[in-house]
């Protein structure tokens, strides 16, 4: 569930970290203390506690500092969280790098990209974005996601609306390997334990002839997954089908780019 949101900072202040117009330190200022060393320990704060534990009072205890010389750099949480987006966008390469091959494999490649940063932030996932931190690195990320469909054949709308598209299928699909990740840490139960403990009443509640259909489809999948799904399993089922249906769209366009290798 979203708990923050991106882009309510003061924007001069914001865009003026984001892109290091100016790093403001007063004379009052401790001068090992800088707007990356902030960020950085917010982000680890974040990592390791959740978004809901991200303050100034709690970045600036992780520091060994004082609150209020978090302020001399940072205007504020706003500001600070708009930089954090920016920074984890910037993790792998700067421009981010495309492999080689058909759209479809570049494609793939943003997914499984995107998919890997949340795994690696979880808490990425409480952050809305619609109102994005327009920083070097978010901006770099669209324009390597949009070079992955250049030229294919779409047009400039349908561009962004793929790109919108594969985002938000990761983003959803995401939260399942993450909850899945936490929930034994969270409960204090693997998931084979808390099988077994469900199990002697399943075997009552779930009469296989009233039943028949759900009984079935998920014996075979409780024994295939060794629980009630594999999210790296239906990440990679689903994502296929939507490259499916974008290479439909394609290949109506009368200037399509060849079809994807073994497709």
């Amino acid at each position: 569930m979203t708990t923050e949101y991106s882009g309510t900072g003061d924007p001069a202040r914001s865009l003026a970290l984001l892109w290091r117009t100016r790093e403001r330190p007063t004379r009052r200022g401790r001068p090992d203390l800088t707007v990356d060393r902030i960020v950085h320990a917010a982000i680890d704060l974040a990592d390791t506690e959740g978004l809901s534990a991200l303050s100034m009072r709690r970045v600036a205890e992780h520091l060994g500092v004082g609150t209020m010389s978090l302020y001399t750099h940072v205007p504020g949480k706003g500001e600070l969280l708009d930089v954090m987006v920016d920074t984890v966008y910037g993790e792998t390469s700067d421009p981010p790098v495309l492999p080689d091959g058909d759209w479809r494999a570049r494609l793939a490649h943003v997914a499984h990209t995107n998919w890997n940063r949340y795994l690696r932030h979880p808490w990425l996932l409480q952050v809305a974005t619609t109102r994005p931190p327009l920083g070097p690195h978010t901006i770099a990320k669209y324009e390597a996601e949009l070079r992955a469909v250049e030229g294919i054949g779409l047009t400039d709308l349908e561009m962004d609306a793929v790109v919108t598209l594969v985002n938000g299928y990761v983003h959803g699909a995401v939260r399942g390997a993450v909850e899945a990740a936490q929930a034994a840490g969270r409960t204090g139960m693997t998931d084979e334990q808390w099988w077994y403990a469900h199990a002697p009443y399943l075997e009552t509640a779930l009469d296989p002839r009233r039943y028949p259909t759900a009984a079935r489809v998920g014996t075979t999948a409780g024994e295939e997954y060794g629980g009630t799904t594999d999210p790296t399993q239906a990440f990679a089922f689903g994502l296929d089908r939507i490259l499916d249906g974008i290479a439909v769209l394609v290949a109506g366009r009368p200037d399509a780019a060849p079809p994807a290798a073994g497709r």
